[in-house]
């Protein structure tokens, strides 16, 4: 133990790590994954793409420059924009801590990405959750004074927001953007499913950052993630990001998936269709929000009752997430990501056996 208090901060040792679940449940509906796999006709192109790619050799500049061109065109980025690549969203956000001073404080509205306090605590960051409203709404009068109260800051937010699935108002947003005295980090990882985007702000708005990934889009196994930002950002964040951050495999495969971007729009539309359908099921008995993203956010009659709700699906071997033992607004809420509509009938039939 002595060694341990000498060789690691006490920051990481009073933490838990991020837990992922083991074992391979029959239905997985916890993580805000895609349930759709690669089509079957699409697969042997896709292995067709990787054949030639030289594992021997690392990543290929060219190949970065290449995507990096194809995600800044297709996002529309205003000119002296440019992007970074990442492996994962996670990986870009930890590069954004590394990069900023130990004194800029880390403001978020909570409940909200748990990987926003854990890497700021993590790499010694002063962090302010600032509660949101009743509803899950934003309370921006709260944000702006913590921001000034705590400058230099950054803040960070979901849009939409994960685990609520709410889609904070664009005039909130922009009231939040004209703050000129804080970095705003906008983490779009679930616009497919909200289709609103601050990526036009870009323009106009020298201190925000917009973040993007493909994981929820049927990529989540290749880990990219890329933020937009003005060129002033990039170019210092590029300083961080370790060279051949992006492997040659994923490097490929996202190339591929670019050149089909239609197939996975469409597995978005279907899952925005099942998600309307999903929640008007819940509705009738279950207490359950609204959402944006693709999962829903929701809590059992008898909030009590959500921990054993949980662990009778996960005996039937349908996994969500069980987020009853947090305090304040999600205690007793449980959270299931939208499945296909087998999936989605087996979940609802076996949560009114459950309650």
């Amino acid at each position: 133990m002595a060694k341990l208090e000498r060789y690691i901060t006490e920051r990481v040792r009073t933490r838990t790590a991020y837990h992922v679940p083991p074992g391979e449940p029959v239905i997985k509906l916890d993580a805000m994954e895609s349930p759709y796999r690669l089509p079957i006709e699409l697969r042997d192109r896709w292995l067709y793409a990787l054949r030639d790619v030289a594992i021997n050799r690392y990543p290929s500049v060219d190949r970065y420059a290449h995507i990096k061109t194809r995600l800044a065109i297709d996002a529309g980025l205003a000119p002296g924009c440019d992007v970074v690549l990442g492996n994962g969203s996670d990986e870009i956000l930890q590069n954004l801590f590394l990069a900023t001073p130990e004194n800029v404080t880390v403001v978020v509205p909570v409940p909200t990405f748990v990987m926003y306090e854990q890497l700021a605590t993590v790499l010694g960051r002063p962090f302010v959750g600032v509660p949101l409203k009743a509803d899950f709404g934003l309370d921006v009068a709260a944000l702006k004074e913590a921001l000034a109260k705590h400058a230099p800051a950054m803040l960070f937010l979901a849009y939409p927001n994960n685990p609520t699935g709410t889609l904070y108002p664009r005039a909130e947003i922009e009231e939040l953007l004209a703050i000129e005295d804080a970095l705003i980090i906008i983490d779009e990882a679930y616009h497919p499913f909200a289709q609103s985007t601050v990526m036009d702000k870009l323009a106009t708005t020298s201190q925000l950052l917009v973040l993007r990934t493909l994981s929820k889009q049927g990529l989540a196994g290749m880990r990219f993630g890329w933020l937009a930002a003005d060129a002033i950002w990039t170019n210092e964040l590029e300083k961080v990001r370790l060279p051949y951050n992006v492997s040659s495999v994923t490097v490929a495969t996202i190339e591929f998936a670019l050149d089909y971007a239609d197939v996975f729009e469409d597995q978005a539309k279907r899952i925005r269709a099942d998600r309307t359908r999903l929640y008007d099921s819940l509705k009738d008995i279950v207490t359950v929000w609204p959402s944006e993203a693709n999962f829903l956010l929701f809590r059992p009659p008898v909030r009590q009752e959500a921990g054993r709700i949980h662990k009778e699906l996960n005996t039937r071997g349908i996994l969500i997430k069980n987020l009853s033992h947090h305090s304040g607004p999600l205690a007793g809420c449980l959270r299931v990501t939208v499945g296909t509509p087998e999936e989605n009938q087996a979940f609802l039939a076996a949560l009114s056996e459950a309650l």
